[in-house]
């Protein structure tokens, strides 16, 4: 499974956004999430690729492909 599979797949699951609605160049906001909702997702994302991402900094102004290309950072160390 990809990155933005595993994101899409968390977004889906936990937060209810529609699959369809996960695209490359969507915000963060555009989806719906919150500060709340971003430091559960960071948790998630954290859990499930048993990555770091402390020094990631993560704004509801972020795209998803923003946030897939941290995530990929961290878990190709």
């Amino acid at each position: 499974m990809t990155v933005t599979e595993e994101i899409t797949t968390l977004l889906h699951r936990n937060f209810g956004v529609e699959p369809a609605e996960v695209r490359s160049e969507a915000s963060l906001h555009e989806l719906g999430m919150d500060s709340l909702a971003l430091e559960e997702l960071r948790v998630l994302l954290e859990e499930r690729l048993d990555i770091d991402l402390e020094d990631v900094q993560l704004t509801s102004r972020e795209t998803v492909g923003q946030l897939a290309t941290a995530v990929d950072e961290k878990t190709a160390r």
